[in-house]
């Protein structure tokens, strides 16, 4: 696009997932500046947002401000003491991964101010962050998945049914996060428990899953109503699964394959179901979308999506687009336009019914 606009980037986050949000929000505005003027927002872990200067984000520092949830004033930010104007934002760019950032919050509150923001709506972003809700409707799409059992707590009778139907070994997971944390690989029935109050100490709800032998493949998807998807990637963790440590510690040996070494059918199929799990939550702008690859069938199985998925310099998302033939900058630019054309698209909506 050839408009240069003043671009809001919101990122850290109240989450466990605040430092990769770090990390993202470099790259993405490494990557806006060049075409746009970019307006860094730190939200620090307490929930504060912090206005930054200049256009590089810090991991501390910053202005209180408050975005108003008015139509009306237009994406200003405001200095929290006095209310008075510091910065306006022609769009948002919310680069929050984890719970009051990618689960709804941030975008129900981007809604109200009637902004337009990039990424997913309210209903997607709340819906895809739970992987209760998110595997529920893959169900209804029709899509093929891991069989799980979901537990609220501990519950001695729900423990073993699950044990029972799932197996070991099976993974522990929180309901509400990403980036692998608080997960864990089960292999013996004495270590369930631990995953489990490990898992609860970040969501009240926790997925348990069936452990199966698999090849981890993931995909880009990009658009609004027309959505594509990227080539495949695989990822080929350094250590048992692909945990917190094996995405973002510094002396991870994590490989990424881009491509995937898949055959044409394969490649096609994956692409199809990564472009049917981004309608099935119905999410706009960008996604993510995790596969499996049964090593011993060769089914292919949807894990899960992420509406705002990790924008490092080490990311799949961008890298698979690179392969697919748009680069990081057009990338960025074309997640924009989408922003841009979902909220218009949004503005035309009849809201007064007597209008």
């Amino acid at each position: 696009m050839n408009t240069r606009l003043r671009v809001a980037l919101l990122f850290g986050g109240r989450s466990g997932e605040h430092e990769v949000s770090l990390r993202s929000a470099a790259s993405v505005a490494a990557g806006l500046a060049a075409r746009h003027d970019v307006v860094p927002v730190l939200i620090d872990k307490q929930g504060r947002w912090l206005l930054q200067q200049g256009s590089e984000p810090r991991p501390q520092g910053g202005e209180p401000v408050f975005l108003a949830p008015v139509p009306g004033e237009g994406g200003r930010l405001r200095r929290l003491s006095d209310a008075v104007e510091l910065a306006r934002a022609d769009l948002f760019f919310p680069v929050l991964h984890g719970t009051y950032g990618e689960d709804g919050t941030v975008q129900g509150l981007l809604e109200l101010a009637a902004v337009p923001y990039a990424g997913a709506g309210v209903a997607a972003s709340a819906v895809a962050m739970d992987k209760e809700m998110m595997k529920a409707l893959f169900e209804r799409a029709g899509l093929p998945q891991v069989e799980h059992r979901v537990l609220r707590g501990r519950d001695d009778g729900a423990e073993r049914e699950a044990l029972q139907a799932l197996g070991l070994p099976l993974f522990v997971k929180p309901a509400n996060l990403g980036s692998s944390v608080g997960i864990s690989k089960v292999k013996v029935a004495q270590a369930l428990g631990p995953a489990l109050d490990l898992a609860l100490r970040f969501d009240r709800k926790v997925v348990l899953e069936r452990g199966l032998e698999v090849r981890e493949i993931e995909l880009s998807v990009l658009g609004n109503e027309r959505a594509q998807a990227s080539l495949p990637g695989e990822v080929v963790p350094d250590r048992e699964f692909y945990d917190y440590d094996s995405k973002y510690a510094a002396d991870s040996r994590t490989g990424l394959l881009i491509p995937a070494p898949l055959d044409a059918a394969t490649t096609g199929e994956a692409q199809r179901l990564a472009v049917a799990a981004f309608q099935a939550v119905d999410a706009s702008g960008y996604s993510r979308v995790d596969l499996f690859l049964e090593k011993a069938s060769g089914r292919l199985l949807v894990n899960e999506i992420n509406t705002i998925p990790g924008f490092t310099s080490i990311s799949m998302y961008p890298k698979l687009w690179a392969a697919s033939g748009l680069a990081y900058p057009d990338l960025l630019d074309r997640i924009v336009a989408l922003a841009l054309e979902r909220h218009a698209a949004r503005g035309r909506l009849v809201t007064d019914y007597g209008a």
